[in-house]
Protein backbone atom coordinates (compact mmCIF):
# COMPACT_ATOMS: atom_id res chain seq x y z
CA UNK A 1 0.00 0.00 0.00
CA UNK A 2 1.64 3.56 -0.95
CA UNK A 3 0.46 6.29 1.16
CA UNK A 4 -0.56 9.50 -0.96
CA UNK A 5 -1.15 12.61 -0.39
CA UNK A 6 -2.50 15.15 -2.90
CA UNK A 7 -1.75 18.90 -2.30
CA UNK A 8 -4.06 21.37 -3.96
CA UNK A 9 -6.61 18.55 -3.06
CA UNK A 10 -9.66 21.40 -3.03
CA UNK A 11 -9.20 22.00 -6.98
CA UNK A 12 -11.53 20.52 -9.48
CA UNK A 13 -8.26 18.18 -10.72
CA UNK A 14 -7.53 17.47 -6.79
CA UNK A 15 -11.29 16.09 -6.24
CA UNK A 16 -10.53 14.05 -9.35
CA UNK A 17 -8.00 12.27 -7.81
CA UNK A 18 -9.40 12.15 -4.23
CA UNK A 19 -12.10 10.22 -6.54
CA UNK A 20 -10.07 8.04 -8.69
CA UNK A 21 -7.74 6.96 -5.33
CA UNK A 22 -10.98 5.92 -3.40
CA UNK A 23 -11.31 3.09 -6.01
CA UNK A 24 -7.21 2.18 -6.21
CA UNK A 25 -6.69 -0.66 -4.26
CA UNK A 26 -2.80 0.38 -3.52
CA UNK A 27 -3.17 3.75 -2.55
CA UNK A 28 -4.27 5.04 0.20
CA UNK A 29 -4.54 8.65 0.37
CA UNK A 30 -3.74 10.32 3.94
CA UNK A 31 -3.03 13.71 3.38
CA UNK A 32 -4.98 16.31 1.53
CA UNK A 33 -4.59 19.86 1.43
CA UNK A 34 -6.18 22.88 -0.01
CA UNK A 35 -4.62 26.18 1.99
CA UNK A 36 -7.57 28.20 0.79
CA UNK A 37 -9.69 25.80 2.15
CA UNK A 38 -8.12 24.42 5.46
CA UNK A 39 -10.01 22.98 8.10
CA UNK A 40 -12.83 22.29 5.54
CA UNK A 41 -14.09 18.64 5.34
CA UNK A 42 -13.86 17.57 1.65
CA UNK A 43 -17.47 16.48 1.70
CA UNK A 44 -18.63 19.35 2.91
CA UNK A 45 -16.80 21.01 -0.57
CA UNK A 46 -17.29 17.54 -2.71
CA UNK A 47 -20.03 15.88 -0.88
CA UNK A 48 -19.88 13.66 -3.63
CA UNK A 49 -16.68 12.69 -1.66
CA UNK A 50 -18.73 11.82 1.28
CA UNK A 51 -18.39 7.97 1.69
CA UNK A 52 -15.26 7.41 0.64
CA UNK A 53 -13.87 10.39 2.99
CA UNK A 54 -16.27 11.13 5.62
CA UNK A 55 -13.69 12.70 8.01
CA UNK A 56 -11.17 14.04 5.44
CA UNK A 57 -10.03 17.12 5.99
CA UNK A 58 -8.22 19.91 3.99
CA UNK A 59 -5.03 21.17 5.65
CA UNK A 60 -2.41 23.20 4.74
CA UNK A 61 0.63 22.59 3.68
CA UNK A 62 3.42 20.99 5.70
CA UNK A 63 6.60 19.98 3.61
CA UNK A 64 7.53 17.46 6.30
CA UNK A 65 3.94 15.90 6.33
CA UNK A 66 4.10 15.36 2.44
CA UNK A 67 7.76 14.47 2.86
CA UNK A 68 6.06 10.99 4.96
CA UNK A 69 4.28 9.96 2.06
CA UNK A 70 5.12 7.11 -0.87
CA UNK A 71 3.44 9.48 -3.32
CA UNK A 72 2.58 12.93 -3.59
CA UNK A 73 0.45 14.43 -6.74
CA UNK A 74 0.71 18.33 -7.28
CA UNK A 75 -2.41 19.77 -7.93
CA UNK A 76 -1.12 23.61 -7.93
CA UNK A 77 -0.25 26.38 -9.87
CA UNK A 78 2.66 26.45 -11.79
CA UNK A 79 4.91 28.51 -9.65
CA UNK A 80 3.48 26.87 -6.56
CA UNK A 81 4.83 23.24 -8.12
CA UNK A 82 7.88 24.85 -9.40
CA UNK A 83 9.40 26.03 -5.51
CA UNK A 84 7.21 23.38 -4.16
CA UNK A 85 8.30 20.02 -6.17
CA UNK A 86 12.05 20.02 -5.56
CA UNK A 87 11.44 19.92 -1.42
CA UNK A 88 9.67 16.56 -2.02
CA UNK A 89 11.47 14.82 -5.24
CA UNK A 90 14.13 12.25 -3.50
CA UNK A 91 12.76 12.90 -0.25
CA UNK A 92 9.34 10.65 -1.78
CA UNK A 93 9.20 7.36 -4.14
CA UNK A 94 7.45 9.50 -7.19
CA UNK A 95 6.21 13.30 -7.61
CA UNK A 96 3.29 13.87 -9.72
CA UNK A 97 2.83 17.29 -11.01
CA UNK A 98 -0.22 18.33 -12.80
CA UNK A 99 1.16 22.08 -13.62
CA UNK A 100 2.95 22.73 -16.46
CA UNK A 101 5.96 23.56 -14.41
CA UNK A 102 7.96 20.41 -15.83
CA UNK A 103 6.05 19.62 -19.09
CA UNK A 104 8.46 21.51 -21.72
CA UNK A 105 11.78 20.34 -22.37
CA UNK A 106 13.20 23.68 -23.36
CA UNK A 107 13.64 26.07 -20.24
CA UNK A 108 14.13 28.89 -22.25
CA UNK A 109 10.14 28.70 -23.45
CA UNK A 110 8.63 29.29 -20.35
CA UNK A 111 9.13 33.06 -19.95
CA UNK A 112 7.30 33.31 -23.69
CA UNK A 113 4.45 30.97 -22.85
CA UNK A 114 3.96 31.15 -19.07
CA UNK A 115 5.18 34.25 -18.09
CA UNK A 116 7.83 32.80 -15.88
CA UNK A 117 11.93 31.94 -15.48
CA UNK A 118 12.48 28.43 -15.21
CA UNK A 119 14.50 28.11 -12.47
CA UNK A 120 14.84 23.99 -11.77
CA UNK A 121 16.45 23.22 -14.88
CA UNK A 122 18.10 20.35 -13.24
CA UNK A 123 14.62 19.13 -12.25
CA UNK A 124 13.33 19.94 -15.16
CA UNK A 125 15.69 17.48 -17.48
CA UNK A 126 14.91 15.02 -14.86
CA UNK A 127 11.00 14.77 -15.27
CA UNK A 128 9.02 12.62 -17.40
CA UNK A 129 6.54 13.31 -19.67
CA UNK A 130 3.74 11.45 -18.11
CA UNK A 131 1.98 10.06 -21.53
CA UNK A 132 2.02 5.99 -21.33
CA UNK A 133 0.46 5.78 -24.41
CA UNK A 134 3.96 7.38 -26.03
CA UNK A 135 6.23 7.54 -23.41
CA UNK A 136 5.97 4.25 -21.00
CA UNK A 137 9.26 3.17 -21.15
CA UNK A 138 10.42 6.37 -19.94
CA UNK A 139 8.52 5.98 -16.75
CA UNK A 140 9.36 3.02 -15.78
CA UNK A 141 11.00 3.72 -12.16
CA UNK A 142 10.55 7.51 -12.65
CA UNK A 143 10.61 9.52 -9.93
CA UNK A 144 9.74 12.39 -11.32
CA UNK A 145 6.52 12.78 -13.63
CA UNK A 146 4.89 15.69 -15.61
CA UNK A 147 1.60 15.69 -16.27
CA UNK A 148 0.41 16.60 -19.79
CA UNK A 149 -2.02 18.93 -20.48
CA UNK A 150 -5.46 17.99 -20.99
CA UNK A 151 -5.59 19.27 -24.66
CA UNK A 152 -1.94 18.24 -25.54
CA UNK A 153 -3.32 14.60 -24.58
CA UNK A 154 -6.07 14.92 -27.04
CA UNK A 155 -3.99 16.29 -29.68
CA UNK A 156 -0.63 14.25 -28.98
CA UNK A 157 -3.01 10.58 -29.38
CA UNK A 158 -4.41 11.65 -32.17
CA UNK A 159 -1.54 13.05 -34.44
CA UNK A 160 1.94 10.98 -33.44
CA UNK A 161 1.12 7.66 -35.08
CA UNK A 162 0.88 9.68 -38.30
CA UNK A 163 3.89 11.87 -37.71
CA UNK A 164 5.79 9.46 -36.92
CA UNK A 165 5.12 6.95 -39.43
CA UNK A 166 5.34 9.75 -42.14
CA UNK A 167 1.43 9.90 -43.28
CA UNK A 168 0.98 13.11 -42.53
CA UNK A 169 3.09 16.18 -43.34
CA UNK A 170 4.19 17.56 -40.21
CA UNK A 171 3.96 21.04 -41.31
CA UNK A 172 0.67 23.45 -40.65
CA UNK A 173 -1.04 20.97 -38.77
CA UNK A 174 -4.36 22.54 -37.69
CA UNK A 175 -5.40 21.75 -34.10
CA UNK A 176 -9.18 22.67 -33.45
CA UNK A 177 -10.47 21.48 -29.68
CA UNK A 178 -13.32 22.46 -27.63
CA UNK A 179 -13.36 21.82 -23.55
CA UNK A 180 -15.53 21.51 -20.70
CA UNK A 181 -15.62 24.44 -18.17
CA UNK A 182 -14.17 22.42 -15.72
CA UNK A 183 -10.75 22.88 -17.61
CA UNK A 184 -10.64 26.54 -16.37
CA UNK A 185 -10.80 25.02 -12.01
CA UNK A 186 -12.47 25.82 -9.41
CA UNK A 187 -11.94 29.51 -8.91
CA UNK A 188 -14.83 31.61 -9.73
CA UNK A 189 -14.07 33.59 -12.80
CA UNK A 190 -16.33 35.74 -15.13
CA UNK A 191 -15.59 33.68 -17.89
CA UNK A 192 -16.83 30.46 -16.49
CA UNK A 193 -19.82 31.49 -15.25
CA UNK A 194 -23.07 30.12 -15.90
CA UNK A 195 -24.86 33.02 -17.24
CA UNK A 196 -21.65 33.61 -19.60
CA UNK A 197 -21.37 29.74 -20.38
CA UNK A 198 -24.51 28.67 -20.90
CA UNK A 199 -26.02 28.98 -24.72
CA UNK A 200 -22.31 29.97 -25.52
CA UNK A 201 -19.48 28.77 -27.57
CA UNK A 202 -16.46 30.59 -28.33
CA UNK A 203 -12.43 30.53 -29.15
CA UNK A 204 -9.90 32.40 -26.89
CA UNK A 205 -5.90 31.91 -26.55
CA UNK A 206 -5.70 32.84 -31.07
CA UNK A 207 -2.29 32.00 -31.81
CA UNK A 208 -0.58 32.03 -28.70
CA UNK A 209 -2.42 29.50 -26.25
CA UNK A 210 -0.05 28.09 -24.02
CA UNK A 211 -0.53 24.06 -24.75
CA UNK A 212 0.96 25.65 -28.62
CA UNK A 213 4.63 24.35 -27.83
CA UNK A 214 3.59 21.23 -25.28
CA UNK A 215 1.82 19.95 -28.46
CA UNK A 216 4.77 20.69 -30.59
CA UNK A 217 7.16 19.51 -28.45
CA UNK A 218 5.23 15.94 -28.23
CA UNK A 219 3.91 15.29 -31.74
CA UNK A 220 6.99 16.29 -33.74
CA UNK A 221 4.34 18.42 -35.47
CA UNK A 222 4.16 22.43 -36.52
CA UNK A 223 0.68 23.62 -34.89
CA UNK A 224 -1.77 25.81 -34.94
CA UNK A 225 -3.94 25.37 -31.88
CA UNK A 226 -7.56 27.08 -31.40
CA UNK A 227 -8.76 26.49 -27.88
CA UNK A 228 -12.77 26.26 -27.50
CA UNK A 229 -14.63 26.78 -24.30
CA UNK A 230 -17.79 24.90 -24.88
CA UNK A 231 -21.38 24.46 -22.66
CA UNK A 232 -20.73 21.47 -20.60
CA UNK A 233 -18.59 20.18 -17.75
CA UNK A 234 -16.18 18.05 -18.93
CA UNK A 235 -14.74 16.82 -21.91
CA UNK A 236 -12.25 17.29 -24.68
CA UNK A 237 -13.10 16.89 -28.55
CA UNK A 238 -10.01 17.61 -30.85
CA UNK A 239 -10.20 17.89 -34.62
CA UNK A 240 -7.19 17.80 -36.47
CA UNK A 241 -6.08 18.65 -40.02
CA UNK A 242 -3.13 17.97 -41.90
CA UNK A 243 -1.58 17.28 -45.30
CA UNK A 244 -0.41 13.87 -46.36
CA UNK A 245 3.17 13.31 -46.94
CA UNK A 246 4.92 12.83 -50.65
CA UNK A 247 5.74 9.73 -49.56
CA UNK A 248 1.98 8.55 -48.85
CA UNK A 249 -1.25 8.41 -50.39
CA UNK A 250 -3.68 7.82 -47.14
CA UNK A 251 -7.24 6.55 -47.35
CA UNK A 252 -9.40 6.67 -44.27
CA UNK A 253 -9.25 2.87 -43.96
CA UNK A 254 -5.12 2.79 -44.12
CA UNK A 255 -5.55 6.14 -41.73
CA UNK A 256 -7.84 3.53 -38.84
CA UNK A 257 -5.15 0.79 -39.38
CA UNK A 258 -2.30 2.98 -38.67
CA UNK A 259 -4.06 4.17 -35.51
CA UNK A 260 -5.20 0.96 -34.61
CA UNK A 261 -1.79 -0.67 -34.70
CA UNK A 262 -0.40 2.11 -33.03
CA UNK A 263 -2.45 1.68 -30.02
CA UNK A 264 -3.84 -2.25 -30.51
CA UNK A 265 -2.36 -2.75 -26.86
CA UNK A 266 -3.31 0.21 -25.01
CA UNK A 267 -5.89 -0.66 -22.43
CA UNK A 268 -7.48 3.14 -22.45
CA UNK A 269 -7.48 4.09 -26.35
CA UNK A 270 -9.98 2.91 -28.38
CA UNK A 271 -9.99 3.29 -32.71
CA UNK A 272 -13.16 3.09 -34.31
CA UNK A 273 -14.97 4.71 -37.56
CA UNK A 274 -17.40 6.17 -35.64
CA UNK A 275 -17.12 9.81 -34.56
CA UNK A 276 -16.12 9.82 -30.89
CA UNK A 277 -18.35 11.94 -28.42
CA UNK A 278 -17.41 13.65 -25.40
CA UNK A 279 -20.12 11.87 -23.65
CA UNK A 280 -18.77 8.39 -24.29
CA UNK A 281 -15.72 9.06 -22.11
CA UNK A 282 -16.96 10.97 -19.25
CA UNK A 283 -15.69 9.94 -16.22
CA UNK A 284 -13.37 7.69 -17.81
CA UNK A 285 -9.90 7.53 -18.38
CA UNK A 286 -10.62 6.61 -21.91
CA UNK A 287 -9.63 8.39 -25.24
CA UNK A 288 -11.83 7.56 -28.12
CA UNK A 289 -9.92 8.35 -32.06
CA UNK A 290 -11.14 8.36 -35.51
CA UNK A 291 -9.82 9.60 -38.49
CA UNK A 292 -10.37 10.51 -42.23
CA UNK A 293 -8.75 11.42 -45.50
CA UNK A 294 -11.17 13.34 -47.58
CA UNK A 295 -10.00 13.37 -51.30
CA UNK A 296 -12.03 16.00 -52.32
CA UNK A 297 -9.51 18.59 -50.21
CA UNK A 298 -6.95 16.33 -49.52
CA UNK A 299 -6.98 16.59 -45.97
CA UNK A 300 -6.51 14.14 -43.31
CA UNK A 301 -8.76 14.24 -40.43
CA UNK A 302 -8.11 13.06 -37.02
CA UNK A 303 -10.73 13.39 -34.16
CA UNK A 304 -10.26 12.54 -30.67
CA UNK A 305 -12.72 12.46 -27.27
CA UNK A 306 -11.69 12.24 -23.63
CA UNK A 307 -12.63 13.57 -20.30
CA UNK A 308 -10.71 16.32 -19.52
CA UNK A 309 -10.19 15.61 -15.55
CA UNK A 310 -9.73 12.40 -15.96
CA UNK A 311 -7.35 10.97 -18.79
CA UNK A 312 -6.57 14.42 -19.51
CA UNK A 313 -5.32 15.21 -15.54
CA UNK A 314 -5.82 13.56 -12.75
CA UNK A 315 -6.76 9.64 -14.27
CA UNK A 316 -3.69 10.01 -16.72
CA UNK A 317 -1.27 10.96 -13.88
CA UNK A 318 -2.35 8.28 -11.63
CA UNK A 319 -2.02 5.79 -14.93
CA UNK A 320 1.36 7.11 -15.02
CA UNK A 321 2.04 7.09 -11.58
CA UNK A 322 1.01 3.23 -11.84
CA UNK A 323 3.69 2.60 -14.74
CA UNK A 324 6.28 4.40 -12.58
CA UNK A 325 5.80 2.16 -9.46
CA UNK A 326 5.69 -0.72 -11.74
CA UNK A 327 2.19 -1.92 -10.71
CA UNK A 328 -0.98 -2.49 -13.03
CA UNK A 329 -1.31 0.28 -15.06
CA UNK A 330 -5.14 0.20 -14.89
CA UNK A 331 -5.48 0.40 -11.44
CA UNK A 332 -7.84 2.93 -9.74
CA UNK A 333 -8.88 3.52 -13.34
CA UNK A 334 -11.85 2.43 -15.41
CA UNK A 335 -11.79 2.76 -19.93
CA UNK A 336 -15.92 2.86 -19.55
CA UNK A 337 -17.78 6.08 -19.56
CA UNK A 338 -21.29 7.19 -17.65
CA UNK A 339 -23.93 7.29 -20.19
CA UNK A 340 -26.45 8.74 -19.71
Amino acid sequence: MYKVAIIGASGFTGAELLRLCAQHPQFDVVYATGDTQAGTLASNLYPSLAAAYPNLVFEEFDVERAAKCDVVFLGLPHEASLAIAPQLHKRVRLVVDLSAAFRLTDASLYPQWYGFEHTQRELLKQAVYGLPELYRKQLVGATMIATPGCFVTAASLALTPLVADGTINPRGVIVDAASGVSGAGRALKHNVMFSTVDEDFSAYGLLDHRHTPEIEQVTGAQVLFTPHLAPMNRGILATCYARPSALKTPSTSSLLASLARAYAKEPFVVVRPASPSTKATMGSNAVHITARFDERTGYVMVICALDNLTKGASGGAIQAANVALGIDETLGLTNVGVFP
